[in-house]
């Protein structure tokens, strides 16, 4: 976070969004990551992302839950403060949305990922239901290989394991 922040341009501020991996890092929950996801509204704040990522020898990559998986209403109000260094502030991505896109994938580590954000309080189950149930059907739409019964289902599953 430092690096990037004293890299980060003089003028204006910036927000930084952690994601996955880089989340379940700084909240404690293991201790490495294969790669940093993040994101952020304004791209000139990575500047010297390819520099750093060399630097730092960390893998970056740039994505977004909504890049896999339908948008959930609300989200950008959700982001959950961190840090600010400089004139870089820093977030966890909306919990609600990345505990989405992990039961999307589905892999092994995502599960126990989604069962810290559930059982940390970061996510509170019967409101990412409601989020999840008022997706628009033209959301699925642009998810062409997600439908709302496999969403559902994969849900329901989850939940009563968690």
């Amino acid at each position: 976070m430092r690096a990037l922040s004293d890299s980060a341009p003089r003028q204006g501020a910036y927000r930084i969004y952690f994601i996955g991996g880089a989340t379940a890092v700084d909240l404690g929950w293991r201790e490495s990551t294969l790669d940093a996801d993040i994101s952020t509204d304004d791209d000139r704040v990575l500047g010297e992302i390819q520099a750093l990522k060399e630097t730092l020898q960390l893998n970056v990559e740039l994505v977004r839950p909504e890049d896999f998986v339908p948008a959930l209403s609300g989200s950008s109000n959700r982001h959950l403060f961190i840090d600010t260094i400089g004139r870089v502030s820093y977030y966890h991505y909306d919990p609600y949305s990345q505990l989405f896109s992990k039961l999307v994938r589905g892999f092994r580590q995502d599960i126990l990922d989604a069962r810290r954000l559930l059982s940390e309080g970061l996510v509170e189950a019967k409101k990412f239901r409601s989020l999840v149930a008022g997706i628009p059907e033209a959301e699925y739409a642009r998810h062409p290989n997600l439908s709302r019964k496999a969403v559902g289902d994969a849900i329901d599953e989850f939940m009563t394991q968690a």
